[in-house]
């Protein structure tokens, strides 16, 4: 792997591929993490996505006492509102913006790419797709929070881009509260939302699985030449 981008775990379901949806995971975590839901995702034979997982890089982490452990930024504060350092994560960001042009040099046109995030991984691809500069196929925000909703940048090539945000009613780690403070700042912005809530705690479940193939599967479902 190209040490100037984010080491990651790299699927693709059929030949050729048409599409690629980045998706990272959550704090403490690794790419490994959501692997086990490409299959489960069920996605038509003849779809090519190039299903890409980044490993976060170990940094010290405030709330746990200083342990170094794959995260994307640091959590200065469990409280509600998050404190969170909002340069690291831009630098995350701008990782994912670097996987992004990798994936446009290799074929996939912006408009064929979906950015992907759980917890943490979420709020980084919040983040990265509505300040990037070039159209997107979607943003999948799962049982997150918006971290940067008040100093974001937002681009109006990804004015239109379709959101899917999911979150657990019982989720202990990230309060469904954020996730519906996060839809409602992006329907204010006028952003296409989609919100689904599941009776889980801080992790995805089969029936959120199903909504997220059938999303995919809406926002791929034209095919662009590659290129």
């Amino acid at each position: 792997m190209d040490s100037n981008y984010l080491s990651a775990i790299e699927i693709e379901t059929a030949q050729p591929v048409t599409a690629t949806v980045i998706w990272l995971h959550g704090l403490g975590a690794s790419g490994d993490d959501f692997v086990p839901v490409v299959p489960e995702l069920k996605l038509p034979g003849a779809m090519g996505v190039r299903f890409i997982f980044p490993h976060a890089p170990e940094l010290p982490v405030t709330i746990n006492g200083g342990m170094r452990m794959p995260a994307w930024y640091d959590i200065l504060s469990m409280s509600l509102q998050r404190e969170v350092d909002t340069f690291q994560l831009r630098c995350s960001a701008a990782e994912v913006m670097k996987l992004i042009e990798r994936e446009i040099e290799r074929g996939i046109a912006s408009e064929r790419i979906v950015l992907a995030g759980f917890s943490q991984g979420g709020a980084v691809v919040l983040e990265a797709a509505l300040s990037y500069t070039r159209p997107l196929a979607g943003l999948l925000v799962l049982s997150s929070y918006f971290a940067t909703v008040d100093s974001v940048q937002l681009k109006d090539a990804n004015v239109q881009i379709p959101i899917f945000i999911g979150h657990g009613h019982h989720d202990p780690v990230v309060p469904e509260v954020l996730g519906q403070s996060a839809v409602a700042r992006l329907q204010a912005w006028n952003y296409p939302v989609e919100y689904k809530t599941y009776p889980i705690d801080h992790s995805v479940c089969l029936p959120e699985i199903a909504d997220i193939s059938a999303w995919l599967q809406r926002v791929l479902a034209t095919e662009l030449q590659p290129g």
